[in-house]
């Protein structure tokens, strides 16, 4: 078999045997394919696509690449939950704990965050002492104990995926639906879960930016999952303002803290309970999203939800003492105000804009091995559709030395007003139960 051969054929738009995306990515994995080589094939891709056939195969192609969790023996289904990230996302630390002590296992592995989207391992950090290096048997003896364990990837899982998508992110090459949806369906497979829910976020605050592509994501995902067994269900969630008030590390998790607690945003809590009940109905929990929903209500009202998040954070070293005192994280020097310059009604809040800001403050990386600065934030006063006083806030900068300037202009600059009633995007824009016989769309 020739390496040419198999770029050719991509590049003429034809389809792949599986023989030879097996070649490609065992040449690869031995260190024989150049990443010329590969680049040439991962254009070729993204110009003329993967066949679904194709994308199957080259996700079990990642899966059998390396390790997968082994949870043989533990009593309980294993669920994970994935989200194509954005501004202000913080659902993980809120979904986790709160599926946990509905009675399923959580096995979670994330990543840090880059450019304008926040990381889950970044938020986690935030906490004291939380550690997110836990080895696979750690993480197997956490769930026994507790139901739930959330960490940072590891190279074990899915390496021919960290190895292609390292070349995607230098070529140009990420915005390939395929590609995305092996990526994301390979590693969730590798690290045990059987159930899983993807939250597919759209708009401008997001990688997907039309619903058209939101859409090829998700219907992408569902369909390689399903062929590789394992039950995927999808919500397309809008990211045109940031979710939640809280956008950066510290300042999410206390957050998220509030959410378990019962008094979260009101969209933050809709997503989450809305993912959990699908969540809970493919894992054969709940019968329906009514009883689910019944369910995850009481275990918060209950108390059972933030009593898991505290057995989480003292599982992984973290003080649980923050659950009751914010002031346990790290505090920035300054929280300062920005005003709003006119009386109306908000109709816009630029995600990307508030999302830079906290960037431009310290929360942001450009590279993944970059520190950055936990304490700080944009905490929003003011979302779409809310009226606002000329001189009333609009947002509260948890800020140390660094941009402030900058983010008061960014922050000023990502709101517009109107006078008459504006209603905000439809948070959730479509949901699809893969255990259901139809859609359920829910707008």
């Amino acid at each position: 078999m020739n390496i040419l051969h198999i770029i050719d054929k991509k590049r003429l738009g034809q389809a792949h045997t599986l023989e030879e995306l097996s070649y490609l990515v065992s040449r690869m994995m031995q260190g024989e394919l150049p990443d010329y080589q590969l680049s040439a094939w991962l254009m070729a891709v993204c110009c003329n696509g993967l066949s679904m056939d194709e994308t199957a195969w080259l996700t079990e192609l990642y899966v059998h690449s390396g390790k997968r969790m082994d949870f043989s023996g533990v009593d309980g289904i294993i669920v994970d939950k994935h989200s194509t990230g954005g501004v202000g996302d913080k659902t993980t630390l809120i979904i986790g704990p709160l599926l946990a002590a509905c009675g399923v296992k959580v096995a979670k592995l994330s990543g840090r965050g880059l450019g304008f989207t926040g990381g889950t391992v970044d938020k986690l950090e935030s906490i004291p002492g939380f550690q997110v290096g836990i080895s696979m048997e750690q993480i197997r003896r956490q769930i026994e104990r507790i139901g739930i364990a959330l960490g940072s990837q590891t190279q074990e899982l899915a390496p021919a995926d960290a190895k292609i998508y390292a070349l995607r992110d230098v070529t140009a090459t990420v915005a390939s639906i395929p590609l995305i949806a092996a990526s994301v369906v390979s590693k969730k497979i590798a690290a045990g879960a059987k159930v899983i829910t993807l939250d597919i976020k759209v708009g401008e605050g997001a990688f997907m930016k039309t619903l058209e592509d939101a859409k090829a994501l998700a219907y992408t995902c569902r369909e390689v999952g399903r062929r590789l067994g394992c039950a995927i269900s999808t919500v397309i969630s809008d990211m045109s303002q940031p979710l939640g008030y809280a956008v950066g590390h510290s300042v999410e998790v206390i957050e998220c803290i509030e959410t378990l607690k019962g008094y979260g945003p009101k969209d933050l809590s809709e997503l989450c309970l809305a993912l959990c009940a699908l969540t809970l109905v493919d894992a054969q929990v709940c019968r329906s999203q009514d009883d689910a929903r019944a369910l995850l209500k009481e275990t918060i009202a209950s108390g059972r939800a933030i009593e898991k998040f505290e057995a989480l954070v003292m599982a992984q070293q973290g003080n649980p003492r923050i659950i009751e005192d914010y002031s346990l994280f790290a505090q920035p020097k300054v929280k300062e105000t920005v005003a709003s310059p006119v009386t109306g009604l908000v109709s816009h809040c630029h995600a990307l804009q508030i999302a830079e800001a906290a960037k431009v403050l310290g929360a942001g990386r450009l590279r993944k091995d970059a520190s950055i600065d936990l304490s700080v934030g944009v905490v929003l006063r003011k979302k779409v559709g809310d009226l606002v006083q000329q001189g009333e806030p609009l947002v509260e900068l948890w800020a140390n030395e660094r941009g402030l300037d900058e983010a008061r202009h960014l922050v000023s600059q990502a709101f517009q007003f109107s006078k008459k009633p504006v209603a905000a995007s439809p948070l959730i824009v479509e949901i699809h139960q893969a255990s259901a016989q139809a859609d359920a769309v829910a707008n």
